[in-house]
């Protein structure tokens, strides 16, 4: 018999839970917020007010920070996170839960001594970051989730890592075609860590055509305006913006593989996953959580640069699509997510 838990989930301001187009940590929290209340625990979600969950929703602002007005500027955004900050702390002081679960980051560690409930904190960024390192190293005995083992590495050894929990997905969400399509896809983020730039060049090399889904973030726009903007022809490289999950499954059950020449240790990469649900092979560079999700020859190919992803385009043909989806169904579950969380809250509140 399972013990039921009075649970409260910090979830971003910047997007909706779940997010209507882009939002990886905002599609994980909706997953596990109702992954959690299926299972009979008492959740609370905080978050931007036009969220649609099936726990019990406080708004923190009425909108994401994302779509209100005056947003273009960071430094206003980041008033807003404190702010933000500010009424979390002030609702907990006013509640009872086992458990208080962050997916904010940093900001709420700077004020967890005000929080008298246990707090874990889930972190879905890079740890090679300076002001980041030196943040959470002001907190080593804090709770911490990874969503990888390779996200570990760079305080692998500074920080309390209560468990490792792999992002999970909806697989039914996503439609299985068991034939590959004619064009190359991209999916996220319009930054040069996704590798944008990288995706166009082995689309050229390749003479595939690449379809192009990302968000162009306000941080971002000066990098694509003048460095990947260029060289979209609208024929072979083309940007359709940014997609819901409808565009999304779309885009990717019907491509050829996915490109994933990424610039950075990408912690997790739910794109991924999503991809080889469709049955859609992953080619990605050999960085990050790579190796954890997809398996080289089989789901996808892992690369060191541009010429051999260039050689791995040709090579689609030898992956079974069936493989991906049974990979993603074996490894990368909404079930399978709550199953690590429920673990680690549990041992974190019973001591077991």
């Amino acid at each position: 018999m399972r013990k039921k838990l009075k649970i409260a989930i910090l979830s971003p301001f910047e997007e909706t839970v779940p997010p209507e187009k882009y939002g990886g940590t905002e599609l994980v929290v909706y997953n596990l917020v109702e992954g959690l209340t299926r299972r009979g625990h008492k959740v609370t979600l905080l978050a931007s007010g036009d969220s649609r969950v099936s726990a019990r929703l406080i708004p923190i602002f009425e909108e994401p920070l994302r779509g209100k007005g005056g947003m273009s500027d960071l430094k206003t955004r980041e008033a807003y996170k404190f702010v933000g900050v500010a009424r979390v702390i002030e609702f907990l002081k006013g509640e009872k839960f086992d458990v208080v679960h962050n997916h904010i980051g940093w900001r709420i560690l700077t004020f967890s001594r005000l929080i008298s409930y246990p707090l874990i904190t889930t972190l879905h960024g890079p740890l090679d970051i300076g002001y980041q390192q030196f943040v959470y190293s002001q907190f080593p005995k804090a709770n911490y989730i990874s969503i990888s083992n390779n996200q570990r590495k760079p305080l692998a050894h500074k920080l309390n890592f209560v468990a490792t929990v792999y992002n999970g997905i909806e697989v039914e969400k996503f439609t299985f075609i068991n034939r590959p399509g004619e064009y190359l896809a991209f999916l996220g983020r319009m930054s040069s860590e996704k590798g944008p730039i990288h995706a166009i060049e082995v689309a050229k090399r390749s003479g595939m055509k690449l379809v192009m889904a990302a968000k162009v973030d306000l941080t971002d726009q000066k990098f694509y305006q003048g460095k990947v903007e260029p060289l979209i022809d609208g024929k072979q490289i083309k940007f359709i913006g940014e997609v819901d999950h409808v565009g999304k499954n779309r885009l990717l059950k019907n491509a050829a593989a996915l490109l994933v020449p990424i610039q950075w240790e990408e912690p997790f990469g739910l794109y991924m996953i999503e991809a080889m649900a469709c049955g859609t092979p992953v080619i990605a560079f050999d960085r990050g959580a790579v190796r954890e999700i997809v398996v080289d020859g089989r789901t996808g190919f892992i690369c060191k640069n541009i010429s051999e992803m260039t050689e791995a385009v040709k090579r689609i043909g030898e992956i079974n699509r069936e493989d991906c989806r049974k990979h993603v169904e074996k490894n990368f579950t909404v079930q399978k997510m709550v199953d690590g969380y429920e673990k680690a809250f549990k041992k974190l509140v019973f001591n077991y």
